[in-house]
């Protein structure tokens, strides 16, 4: 089963990400943000700007993220017990099955990204620019390789 969330840009073309250590928000662009990064190749590790400490590219979902994905998974997961018990309990002599209409939630809000946070650029991967709290101290880490920089 694949569900397909859309995780909204803002309007500079970076979506928000949460450290899965730090359990801070920032944000990275949406895909290579010029050709430089374009050919620099995929990355298998990214690191939080903000604490510096790496993680994998599928552990930097914002916990609203992950809470959409799981609304708009559930009806489908449903479905597919419900269709589960309908075929055991089919044949069964004396016995049948109804499928229920209320045990699927509400529809979720799409998410919308606000156009907040500012740019900055590591100097040692400056193709690869980050969004991060305008509030956040001076000491920040580049996404690609974690090397420590001021602003």
């Amino acid at each position: 089963m694949e569900v397909s969330v859309q995780i909204p840009q803002d309007a500079d073309g970076f979506i928000r990400r949460e450290c899965p250590h730090c359990e801070q928000q920032f944000k990275w662009h949406d895909g290579p943000a010029n050709e430089v990064a374009e050919n620099f190749g995929a990355a298998e590790t990214y690191y939080c700007p903000l604490c510096g400490e790496p993680a994998g590219l599928d552990s930097w979902y914002t916990t609203e993220q992950l809470e959409v994905a799981q609304q708009m998974a559930m009806p489908h997961v449903m479905g597919i017990v419900e269709d589960g018990l309908e075929s055991m309990f089919r044949g069964v002599k004396g016995m049948t099955y109804e499928r229920g209409n209320d045990i699927l939630p509400d529809e979720s809000e799409p998410l919308v990204e606000p156009n907040d946070m500012m740019i900055v650029a590591s100097p040692c991967h400056s193709f690869e620019p980050v969004k991060i709290p305008a509030d956040h101290p001076a000491r920040l880490h580049c996404l690609l390789c974690g090397s420590a920089f001021g602003v």
